[in-house]
């Protein structure tokens, strides 16, 4: 795990205050959400966007947190494609798919890194949403 200084230095500090406001045990979970997503999303933008913090990849929102009545939910605008069981927190409108923390050990790291690898190959255009009038298209990614 990183320590609060190296934390603080590498993560938006923006995303770094929403951190700070959060309970002792939430903003453990958040600190380690955002150091591992920093680290393997290296390309992202991040920034506060709706009140939390998200991550985007050519301007189209990819992941992001915010604490919840359930916990610290993790969620991924296209999740629902990635095939991933603990991804079970479905949005009815969309193609989201999160999961809820509420200790840090429920984080799981290789689960994590391996839903960000998904978030890279399968994308759904959020982007465009306002110009398409709502309609979603499938993002076509080279090596997909």
């Amino acid at each position: 795990m990183l320590d609060d200084q190296t934390i603080t230095t590498e993560m938006n500090k923006e995303i770094g205050a929403y951190n700070d406001k959060q309970t002792l045990d939430d903003k453990e979970i958040c600190d380690q959400l955002g150091a591992i997503i920093d680290n393997e999303l290296t390309e992202a933008e991040n920034k506060i966007w709706h009140s939390h913090p998200v991550w985007f990849l050519d301007g189209n929102p990819i992941v992001g947190y915010s604490k919840q009545k359930a916990g610290i939910r993790l969620m991924f605008w296209s999740g629902a494609d990635f095939d991933e069981e603990k991804l079970n927190v479905r949005g009815e409108k969309f193609k989201d798919a999160s999961v809820f923390f509420n200790k840090i050990s429920d984080i799981k790291k290789n689960d994590l890194k391996r839903w960000l690898k998904k978030s890279r190959e399968i994308q759904w255009d959020y982007k465009n949403i306002v110009k398409r009038k709502g309609r979603l298209e499938k993002i076509n990614l080279p090596n997909t």
